[in-house]
């Protein structure tokens, strides 16, 4: 199979996969639509998403969760519908948008105070120290028009040294703070280092809930799963994020077979009746210890294919998930699984998996804004370290194989 032929087919499956099951994060394009019309109507099933128990902390939560990563003031009409379908775990974070994303759910509760009760909050800091988690979580309140939140996380926890220094802090932090009914839960996020991440939550007695990477391409892994089991066995609620596992690039140790292997997942998904991007959804749901996935879903178009697919009782048979670890093995050139101690060590500190991050933000989902915020919070030495660093040691380490130089360089270009 050629490389055009591939292509050209690939992206027809893509369309009719759209088509056919409602389109899901296809790209920029559905990023940047406005969600001020009614959503079409709606194939297969109907009614509320199903729930979970969000660990042991005897709440239930959606199992599809509404990522507010985006302008929520003006695409109020996404969170109404997303009530409506019972998509009731709505996650935001101090930082994101400016506060916009907190703001424009403190307008929708002004409006809808009744809702409050139906919604799990969840909110996000990027401080660490007890005085700067407090004034960011009183922001947040204050925007956010209410009283308390479901859910308080400390944002982007990098590495188990974070536990080391802040645990006994934070522990305090949360323990005043549901004394004070202020939050019903406490815990992270984390996109580096997370299964050792889980570990130690697992072990610190005071963490109620995670929300964590978590996908088709690292959930397969030995230290993922024995991390997430541990975190299951001390009640710890866990939501999946990165749930799509970023675009397949090309690069140079990448096979063809990998082009060959993306279109055959594509017809094959959609002869079973769903699209490959909810097939990774699936693919998360198919694990009844995580309790939901959150998808920044900023359009009505893409709010709608991911209910259908939450709603859908369609299991992956084993020959899909064997599909999905063969596309996983065969691109992981392109991927990072955000095992950071290990690029960061062998570069003498360099955030190299944070600055991946960034890229792809601008790369798979358009927030290219986000991503040069986030790169220019970086300090100037590591920008400048990172045109001149030697990479050679950190890409022989990485598992993945990663042409990490060029990466670092592409990101220095775009981004700075």
């Amino acid at each position: 199979m050629s490389d055009n032929n591939s292509l050209s087919r690939r992206d027809f499956l893509r369309t009719a996969g759209a088509i056919g099951a409602g389109s899901l994060l296809a790209g920029t394009g559905a990023l940047a639509q406005t969600s001020q019309t009614k959503p079409t109507a709606a194939e297969g099933p109907t009614g509320p998403v199903p729930t979970r128990a969000y660990g042991k902390t005897g709440a239930n939560v959606s199992i599809l969760a509404l990522g507010g990563s985006f302008d929520i003031p003006r695409n109020l009409l996404v969170l109404k519908q997303a009530h409506k379908w019972g998509i009731t775990y709505w996650d935001t974070a101090h930082g994101y948008q400016d506060g916009n994303s907190e703001l424009g759910i403190g307008m929708y509760l002004e409006a809808n105070p009744s809702h409050r009760k139906d919604i799990f909050i969840v909110t996000k800091a990027a401080a660490r120290d007890a005085a700067g988690l407090t004034r960011e979580f009183q922001t947040s309140l204050e925007r956010m028009k209410t009283d308390y939140v479901d859910m308080f996380s400390i944002h982007g926890i990098a590495s188990p040294d974070e536990f080391a220094k802040w645990g006994t802090e934070w522990k305090a932090w949360a323990e005043k703070a549901k004394a004070d009914k202020k939050i019903r839960f406490f815990g992270f996020s984390t996109h580096s280092n997370v299964a050792e991440n889980l570990e130690v939550a697992a072990k610190a007695g005071y963490i109620d809930g995670i929300m964590a990477t978590y996908n088709f391409r690292i959930m397969n892994t030995d230290n993922m799963k024995s991390a997430v089991d541990a975190c299951a066995k001390a009640g710890i609620g866990l939501t999946a994020m990165k749930s799509q596992a970023g675009k397949s690039r090309r690069t140079a140790t990448q096979p063809q077979k990998a082009d060959e292997l993306e279109v055959a997942m594509l017809e094959r998904f959609i002869q079973r009746g769903f699209n490959d991007r909810q097939a990774r959804l699936k693919a998360i749901w198919d694990n009844p210890q995580v309790a939901t996935i959150c998808v920044q879903m900023p359009n009505l178009t893409i709010l709608q294919s991911n209910y259908q697919a939450a709603l859908d009782k369609t299991a992956l048979s084993s020959a899909d998930k064997a599909l999905l670890r063969e596309y996983a093995q065969a691109t992981c050139s392109s991927y990072c699984a955000g095992c950071g101690r290990i690029c960061q060590t062998a570069t003498g500190g360099l955030p190299v998996s944070e600055v991946m991050r960034f890229l792809m933000y601008h790369n798979d989902y358009g927030m290219t804004d986000h991503a040069r915020n986030l790169f220019a919070e970086l300090p100037v030495s590591i920008r400048r370290q990172l045109l001149r660093a030697n990479f050679s040691l950190a890409e022989r380490q990485c598992p993945q194989g990663m042409a990490i130089a060029e990466m670092m360089q592409e990101a220095a270009e775009i981004l700075a």
